[in-house]
C-alpha cells in the first residue's frame, strides 16, 4: 500500500468533517473486500491549511518487509583446522567443540538463526566434518530435532569438482561460497534477497533480523557486524573507520602506535552514549556480514574471481565502489579461537554474575537432546560451578569450574579453576595446558582420583 497524500479533498465515507483545521473520524472497522469483511482503517490528519487525508499503511508495510526472515540465507563457516584450539579439533570440526558442559560451538550460531526467525540455512564444513555432521543430524534434524519450519538445514562439505580448480580445498571464507555459489541460482533461493556469512566458533546471542532489519532500511550493498572496543584491545582485531553516516571508508589489520590511533572514530553515530564512545574509540569487526544476493554473486564471480577471504581482500577492496555500512552490536561477544579464549569463556560462564548465559527462556539455546539422567552428588561441595547432566559426584569438591555431560569425579578430588592439582598418570602439561585439560576432557572422559 502506497502513502497517498490529498489537501483539500472531498471528505471520504466515513470522515465527517468539522470546518476548517479539523476533522472526526467515524468508527467503520469492516469493509467488504470480495464478499468477506476485513479490518479497514482510515485517518485524517487536521492541518490550519487545510484538511488532509493519508492512507496509512507504508511505514508498516515497509517495516514488516525489511523483517521478513523468508527472503534471507544464512551461510556458517566451518572453518580450518582449529589448530589454535589443538587438541580440542584432533577429531572434532572447530563448530563442533563443547562448549558450556552441554553445548556445542555450531549451537550459538544456529540457536540465533532459529530465534531470529531465520530457517534456511547452509553449512560449509571441511575438516574432521564427521563430528559436526553427527551432531547436526542429531539436534537440526526435522523428525527427531528443532522444529524450523519450512526450511532447511545443510552440510556443504568441500568436495571435488571438474577442473584444475575443482581439485582444491577452501581456500578462504570467499572461496569457500564461491564454490558453492551456483545453490543461489537454485529454484528454492528465488525469493532470497541477502546472505548472512557467519561464523561457527563465536559465543554471543543476537537477534540477527535487527542486523537485517538496519542493513535494508539504510539501503547498504554490504553491512558488517561491529563491536566497540577500548584502546587496550584494540590491536588484536581487524579494524575500521566510519564517516558520520556509519559508512565504511577504511580497514586496517590489527594496527599498532600511530596506525592504531589514526583508526579512533565517533561511535555517537552507531548509536554509544558519549561516555561510552570516549570509552570505547574503536569499532572492530566481527565476521559477521550480510550481502545482498545479486552483490555477492558479482563480487565472487566477475569483481574478484581470484580472492579467496570476505575480511581482508572482498570487503576493504569493494568499500569504494559499493556502500558497506557499519551494524553495532555492544554486548556480550567472544571468539573461541584459541585454547586461552576457550578457557576463559569457558569459566567466564560460571562467574557470578555471568557475562553470557545460556539460560534464557525468550531466547533460548539448542543442542542435541541425550536423554540423560540428572547428575548425582554425594557429599561433595560445588561453588560457582556448571554441572551437566549425566554426573557422577563423590566426596569431591568443585569450585569454579566447568563439568562436562557424563562425567565421573571420585573421592577427594579438588577441582579449582585457577590452581588445579597435577593429576598423577593422567596430565603431563604446563599449569595453563593442564587447567585446560581438565576441562576438556570432563566433557567426554572421567577423572578419578583418590
Amino acid at each position: 500500500m502506497g502513502l497517498r497524500v490529498a489537501a483539500t479533498a472531498p471528505a471520504p465515507a466515513g470522515v465527517r468533517v468539522l470546518g476548517r483545521g479539523a476533522a472526526r473520524v467515524t468508527p467503520r472497522p469492516w469493509a467488504a473486500v470480495g464478499g468477506r469483511r476485513r479490518f479497514s482503517v482510515r485517518m485524517s490528519v487536521a492541518t490550519t491549511e487545510a484538511t488532509t487525508t493519508i492512507a496509512v499503511g507504508a511505514s508498516e508495510d515497509q517495516a514488516l518487509e525489511a523483517r521478513n526472515s523468508k527472503t534471507v540465507v544464512a551461510v556458517i563457516l566451518g572453518g580450518g583446522a582449529g589448530t589454535r584450539l589443538f587438541p580440542l579439533t584432533r577429531r572434532r570440526a572447530k563448530p563442533a567443540v563443547p562448549i558450556g558442559g552441554a553445548y556445542r560451538l555450531i549451537d550459538v550460531p544456529m540457536s540465533n538463526c532459529i530465534n531470529s526467525g531465520i530457517n534456511k540455512v547452509y553449512i560449509l564444513t571441511q575438516f574432521n566434518s564427521q563430528s559436526l555432521n553427527r551432531h547436526l543430524s542429531r539436534a537440526y534434524d526435522f523428525s527427531n530435532g528443532v522444529a524450523i519450519g519450512d526450511g532447511f538445514v545443510e552440510v556443504l562439505a568441500a568436495t571435488q569438482r571438474p577442473g584444475t580448480e575443482g581439485k582444491r580445498w577452501f581456500q578462504g571464507t570467499a572461496d569457500a561460497v564461491r564454490q558453492f555459489d551456483w545453490l543461489f541460482d537454485d529454484a528454492k533461493s528465488k525469493d532470497i534477497e541477502d546472505v548472512l556469512i557467519l561464523s561457527g566458533d563465536h559465543l554471543y546471542r543476537m537477534d540477527y533480523m535487527d542486523f537485517v532489519q538496519s542493513h535494508r532500511q539504510r539501503g547498504a550493498g554490504i553491512s558488517i557486524c561491529c563491536l566497540p572496543i577500548d584502546g587496550s584491545r584494540a590491536s588484536d582485531f581487524g579494524l575500521m573507520k566510519i564517516d558520520d553516516t556509519g559508512r565504511v571508508i577504511s580497514f586496517s589489520e590489527k594496527p599498532k602506535g600511530d596506525e592504531l590511533k589514526a583508526m579512533q572514530v565517533d561511535t555517537t553515530v552507531l548509536g554509544l552514549s558519549k561516555e561510552e564512545a570516549e570509552n570505547k574509540p574503536y569499532i572492530a569487526s566481527m565476521g559477521i556480514y550480510i550481502f545482498k544476493k545479486d552483490i555477492l554473486l558479482n563480487l565472487l564471480r566477475w569483481r574478484f574471481p581470484t580472492a579467496n577471504d570476505f575480511g581482508s581482500e572482498i570487503i576493504p577492496a569493494s568499500a569504494k565502489e559499493i556502500d558497506v555500512k557499519a551494524y553495532l552490536f555492544n554486548d556480550y561477544w567472544e571468539d573461541i579461537g584459541t585454547i586461552k579464549s576457550f578457557f576463559e569463556a569457558n569459566l567466564a560462564l560460571a562467574e557470578q554474575p555471568p557475562r553470557f548465559s545460556f539460560y534464557d527462556a525468550d531466547k533460548p539455546m539448542y543442542t542435541s537432546r541425550r536423554n540423560l539422567p540428572p547428575s548425582m552428588v554425594n557429599n561433595s561441595k560445588i561453588t560457582d560451578s556448571i554441572i551437566s547432566h549425566g554426573c557422577f559426584l563423590d566426596n569431591c569438591r568443585i569450585e569454579h569450574s566447568v563439568v562436562g555431560v557424563r562425567s565421573r569425579i571420585g573421592s577427594n578430588v579438588h577441582l579449582k579453576a585457577r590452581s588445579l592439582p597435577l593429576l598423577p598418570g593422567v596430565f603431563h602439561y604446563t599449569d595453563i595446558e593442564k587447567q585446560v585439560l581438565v576441562v576438556i576432557d570432563l566433557v567426554q572422559c572421567s577423572v578419578v582420583s583418590g
